[in-house]
């Protein structure tokens, strides 16, 4: 058995850069906290009802030292195969419809990678578009972007106003008031200077009379 999946993950690794991305996983990119569940959905639409589906998981990114780790094998009307590494305690392997789900039911920091789904034709292995697993102990908050405030600009006011009573009055009905009061101000100050002037040449004339 272990001979077997020795082969299987050597296959793999030859094939994965090179195989058929034709089986959907969803999602492609999932940030998870830590020990929380995760559930990453394989779907398998062209291969034959009893087609095996084989789990793997890349633990770093892909490169010719790319490490394939198995994780389990579905296989129709039977009982999922899981790897000597990792049981039903850590993972399951269950279908629904045409989907494959592994759920990873407590997932940790050393869980994090690249998990693909897998099956074997004849003669090519056809794989999953992978779906990148991050693990943190806290899930990123997106910032609220911060709302400039502007300077309320002071607005006139045609009308005094008991609710509003700060603000300039720029009416046209006050400044005609303050147009006609100042009018008015100007024509009594003449008059009270004609009336002095008339007053004191009156007084002047009487002096001149009273002291011939």
């Amino acid at each position: 058995m272990r001979l077997w999946l020795c082969l299987l993950l050597a296959a793999a690794q030859l094939a994965a850069p090179h195989g058929h991305m034709v089986h959907q996983q969803s999602p492609l990119f999932h940030v998870a906290k830590n020990n929380t569940k995760v559930d990453i959905v394989c779907e398998v639409k062209t291969s034959p009802a009893n087609t095996r589906i084989y789990w793997l998981r890349r633990l770093q990114a892909p490169s010719t030292n790319s490490q394939y780790e198995f994780l389990a094998v579905w296989k129709p009307k039977e009982e999922p195969v899981y790897s000597q590494n990792v049981g039903p305690e850590e993972l399951t392997v269950k279908q629904t419809s045409t989907q494959i789900i592994l759920s990873l039911k407590s997932v940790k920091p050393a869980d994090s990678g690249v998990y693909f789904c897998m099956t074997i034709g004849n003669p090519e292995l056809t794989f999953g578009k992978g779906t990148q697993l991050n693990v943190v102990d806290v899930l990123p908050t997106t910032a609220k972007p911060t709302k400039k405030t502007t300077p309320k600009k002071r607005r006139c006011q045609p009308f005094p106003s008991p609710a509003t009573p700060k603000g300039p009055l720029c009416g046209p009905l006050p400044l005609g008031l303050l147009v006609t009061g100042a009018v008015i101000l100007l024509v009594s100050l003449a008059v009270s200077i004609h009336l002095y002037c008339l007053r004191r040449r009156a007084q002047l004339r009487f002096m001149k009379k009273f002291y011939k």
